[in-house]
Order: C-alpha cells, then structure tokens, then sequence
C-alpha cells in the first residue's frame, strides 16, 4: 500500500463525538500515528482482524494507563450501566428469584403491567412467548433478556400457580419500570427517622424528598442517613440531596481540573430539613457522589458521621458518547468538600491491581477493626467550617465515631452457605410454601416484627442441606455463634417477601452496630 492510499483511508476517519476538540493531524502527531497503525494493521496484518475490536482495545489500553476511573464501554454495556441511574428499564414489572431453574415471583411491581394482569407473588413463570424457561438451565440473564423488551410490545407469559391445576396464561404489555434508588424509609424509633440510599440516580431526589416529608408527618425530628454500599452515581442528585439539609450559601462540593475551571455548587435555602439531627453511615463501599453528601454535611457541622472510612472516589468523570452508542468516561476534574479536601485516594497511573486490592489491605492493616491502625499525615489535616473541628483529606471521609467491622458475625460456615445459595433457596421456598399462612397471620408487620420466630425446622433444613454439599461448621462453637445470625437474616427476607425492603431493614438494622452507634448519638444532647 502506497502512502496516497494510506492517506486517502485516513481521510475518511471521523468523530462527532469529539468534533469540538483540537485535533493536529501533522505527520508527526500522536493521533496521526494512531491512524497510521490502525489502517496498517487492518490492511496488511498476516491474518483477518476484527477492526472494531482493534479500536476499542486501543482506547482502553490508552484508559488502562491514566487513572483508575476513566473506562470505555461497549453500546450493550452502557445500556446496562445506566439502567439503574436513569431510573427505569423497560420489562413486564416483577421482582424474581431463581428457585433451581424456576423463576418464582417474588412481587409484582406495584401497578406495574404484571400486577395490572393479575400475576401475583408465588406465581412461576415457566414460558415466555411459548419458550420454555424452567427445566431447561436457561441462565438468569438470557431469562431477563426475554422477559425485558420496548414499551408497547406483548410478552405472553405460561405461569403455574399454586393451587391451580391448569397452567394460565397471561398478556402483559412491557412499560417503563421505576427502579427505585431509596432502599428503605421507617421510623426507627419515636422521632427518629431512617432512610437507605443505595445510589443517586435520575429519581433519587424526588424519591428522598418524598420520604423526608413521609417521615416529618410521622413526627420524624432526627434523621438517620444510611449511605453504605453507596457507589455513587449522579453529581447532581448528590447536590440536591445534601441541599434539604444546609443553609442558604452553604457551599456543597466543587470541582475543579487542567482544563475545567472551579465550579462551585451551594444550597439555595430550600432545604426541608435544615434542623434537627442528622448521623449518617457509611463504610468502605460508600464512594463518589455519596461521599460528596458526606463531605457536605461533616464539614459544614450539620451532622455527624458513623461507621468506616470511606472508599475515596474524588474524581469527577465526563460522559463522551461515541456515534455508535458506545462511551468513553474521562476524569476530567477533582471534586472537593466544603473544607478543601480532596478525599481521593492515592493511586499510580497505569497500576489499578494495588488500587482494586485496597478493601483487602485495609482489613490487613487492622483498619477496618481497629482506628487507631489509620494513619494520616498532618498536611491532610483540614478544619469543618463552624465549629473547627480537624478532618482529613486524601483517602475518602474518616468518620467522627468508628464502628468496627465485626469479623465475628459472618462464620465461615455461614458465608459458605450464603454463597452457595442454599440460605436464600430454602428462604424461598418457605415464603412459596406457606405465602398463604404468613400474609394471613402477619398482616402488622409492628407484630409480625415483636413475635415472629423463624421456625427451627427452616434453620435444620439449611444446615441438612449443606450437609448434603460438604458445608459443616468447624465445630459446634462455629455452628452456635451461625445460628442467630441466620435467623436475623432469615427473618429479615421473610419480611422482605411479604412486605418490602423497608421491612427488611427494620428487622435487621436491631442487630446492626452501626445503627444502635447512631441512635446512641442522636440521644446525645
């Protein structure tokens, strides 16, 4: 191939996506360079390449050695990425589990386009659209695939009921399911409110604004916030949620990098909840736009913050959608709390392995047990803003009260069972053989929550079945410090498959360290 050939290819290569960037096509540029050896290798490599894979493979190489969050994604992959953020899919609206290769529902989603039809909790759905889907070890993902479809189109669904001998036959017509990002509202205890986010999506705020003022008629005055396994997600809903609780120019976070100016981001005064207490839990998993919440509230005093260090994500990431649907993520920017902190954590360009093993270096070091095992230098000390209390930067948000992690709840007996899916199977099977009993005799959950027992042969059964898979306890110690933790949990998915995660939460959050740490400090004057 002559060189007026390779040019005449190269001149045919475009990129809306990017067209507003500079880009220097000299002989001697790098982006020149790049072109060069893509059209090469396509042309004239030994044997048949895939030249989208080629590219692709390029971008992430050149993302593989900036920082450990700036990533590329496939058109597929950011479908799926932003399903849980934007706040809805597309599908029939059901929550489900796989008991073996059955899918058993667990709720339809309420006034979702199963519930409109009349699908109910225990229904099996063994066919969509007359493809068998149980018996037949279709995997869970190839079982959402044709469950999920565009608004608008039918999906005809076989389902055996219990007590029914006939199998039924169903229409649903798929719609836009909210897929909610508030895990749990309740009122913990008399004034005091709780509210779990598990990420900040398109509808977190409107979700959030809701239960504050649920809570605030229940006579909410102090607010439990719990952001743990919290990843982040949206800036913005970070932003407006931290706004419910500060002052009229209180600054928030701000951002700033190379080539993007400091941007700044207050609250307006519109706040809701400007008074009253506020604890909020984190851990090792809360990052990114939740430690933004966390940041705005310990270093304006508004609150206080329970638990473990933070994961400490403070790079701010910008969308760069390609013309095939596909997406590059470029940290562009550092984020900073009110006080100056950058909470990123350290990291070597290029080198992500020491990066993704850091959970697992804090709980070497003794941190995740122990404070005293964290250690900062003094030039990341910062002050809160009114009451000048020290904080730190450079390594996610260090609570003002630490919990340890107890590494003596979870037995190795129990994760063992938990990761063989022989707790949540025999959980399921339970609430489908006695659905009828248990919604019939629980109707409060304040009664089901003060007298239910989980019954002694559900905690036999599991134990006998991982018996049957070579699961034991070391001993009978090991199997005595299991079973009350089992029961929790049992107890806590029970409340879950009658009512909802609400229920779950209260029931297991009796037990959680973390939480009665929070009560503890808001009963504090």
């Amino acid at each position: 191939m002559n060189k007026v050939v390779l040019t005449a290819l190269l001149s045919l290569f475009t990129m809306s996506a990017v067209a507003q960037f500079r880009m220097s096509y000299n002989d001697d540029s790098p982006l020149r360079k790049l072109q060069y050896a893509e059209v090469a290798i396509t042309n004239l490599y030994v044997d048949s390449v895939d030249e989208k894979k080629l590219v692709e493979d390029a971008i992430r190489g050149m993302l593989n050695k900036l920082d450990p969050h700036s990533s590329y994604s496939t058109p597929k992959e950011v479908k799926e990425l932003n399903e849980p953020l934007n706040g809805n899919f597309e599908g029939i609206g059901v929550q489900f589990n796989m008991i073996e290769d059955t899918l058993l529902v667990i709720q339809p989603v309420t006034n979702g386009p199963s519930e409109k039809v009349g699908i109910i909790a225990g229904d099996r759905i063994v066919s969509v659209n007359d493809t068998a889907i149980a018996g037949v070890k279709m995997s869970k993902e190839e079982i959402m695939k044709r469950l999920r479809g565009p608004k608008g189109t039918k999906a005809h669904l076989g389902i055996v009921r219990q007590g029914i001998k006939d199998l039924l036959k169903f229409t649903v017509v798929r719609d836009k399911i909210p897929v909610k990002s508030v895990d749990a509202t309740y009122m913990i205890r008399p004034g005091i409110g709780y509210i779990r986010i598990g990420n900040f999506g398109a509808t977190t705020y409107s979700e959030f604004l809701e239960s504050l003022e649920k809570l605030r008629k229940e006579g909410m005055e102090s607010l439990i916030l719990d952001l743990q396994e919290n990843g982040g997600g949206y800036l913005k809903a970070a932003v407006d949620v931290a706004n419910e609780f500060l002052q009229r120019g209180d600054l928030i976070v701000y951002t700033e990098g190379r080539k993007t100016p400091r941007t700044e981001y207050t609250a307006d005064g519109s706040g809701i909840f400007q008074k009253g207490k506020v604890v909020v839990l984190v851990d090792g998993y809360t990052a990114s736009a939740a430690e933004i919440v966390t940041g705005a509230i310990q270093d304006q005093d508004r609150g206080l913050v329970v638990g473990r260090r933070t994961f400490g994500k403070g790079l701010v990431q910008r969308p760069i959608d390609m013309p095939d649907g596909s997406m590059i993520r470029l940290t562009i920017a550092h984020y900073y709390t009110p006080s100056g902190r950058c909470i990123q954590k350290p990291y070597k360009k290029g080198e992500n392995k020491d990066y993704a093993m850091d959970m697992m270096n804090r709980l070497k070091s003794g941190e995740l047990t122990n404070a005293d095992s964290i250690h900062f230098a003094d030039s990341l000390k910062y002050e809160t803003l009114r009451q000048h209390r020290m904080v730190y930067g450079g390594g996610g948000i260090m609570p003002d009260e630490f919990v340890p992690l107890d590494t003596t709840l979870y037995t190795k007996f129990h994760r063992e069972l938990a990761a063989k899916s022989i707790v949540i199977q025999h959980n399921l099977r339970f609430v489908d053989n006695h659905r009828k009993e248990l919604t019939t005799r629980w109707t409060d959950f304040a009664d089901f929550k003060q007298n239910f027992e989980v019954p002694q042969s559900l905690v036999d059964g599991i134990i006998a079945e991982g018996e049957k898979q070579s699961i034991k306890p070391k001993d009978e110690a090991e199997l005595q410090k299991t079973i009350p933790y089992l029961r929790l949990q049992l107890k806590a998915l029970i409340a879950r498959d009658i009512w909802d995660m609400s229920e779950y939460f209260s029931v297991f959050n009796e037990s959680s360290e973390m939480v009665k740490k929070a009560l503890e400090m808001i009963g504090r004057p």
